[in-house]
């Protein structure tokens, strides 16, 4: 069973054409199920809102994008936030530096795969949080930055 957390960097790129979305939809294809945090859903709403301010997609593309994804939203596994993901996330916050939902991201990560007892490949296009993940042994996704 391959078990793929998408953070919401990897996430979006299902929906916004960019740089590696080719190879995000290549290993959505691949998984057995892609799981995420709720948290999510509201990072990729701020991604797409984000893209009309700054000029890189133009509105209607960009709402298209956000109704492509919520249509998809039920397909993925919706992680939920609990007070132990919290607090761990806290620590990994504190320990290695990482921003709030980033932690948040990686401590659900971690989660889901201390529940199912079996490996989950976290996937994330920001460096720094690909970094610790390795740290602290999930395996991460890409393969090199």
């Amino acid at each position: 069973m391959n078990l793929i957390y998408l953070d919401t960097s990897a996430l979006v790129k299902l929906y916004v054409r960019e740089p590696g979305t080719d190879d995000v939809q290549r290993l959505a294809k691949s998984s057995a199920s892609i799981g995420t945090s709720l948290i999510s859903k509201t990072e990729a709403a701020a991604a797409f809102s984000k893209a009309i301010r700054v000029g890189y997609l133009p509105p209607e593309e960009a709402r298209a994008a956000w109704e492509t994804f919520l249509d998809a939203w039920p397909s993925v596994v919706r992680l939920a936030i609990n007070e132990t993901i919290v607090t761990q996330a806290g620590t990994l916050a504190f320990s290695h530096g990482l921003r709030g939902y980033d932690a948040v991201h990686l401590a659900t990560a971690l989660s889901w795969q201390d529940t199912l007892d079996i490996p989950v490949l976290f996937a994330t296009y920001d460096q720094q949080l690909w970094e610790i993940a390795k740290q602290v042994q999930i395996a991460v996704w890409p393969g090199t930055f």
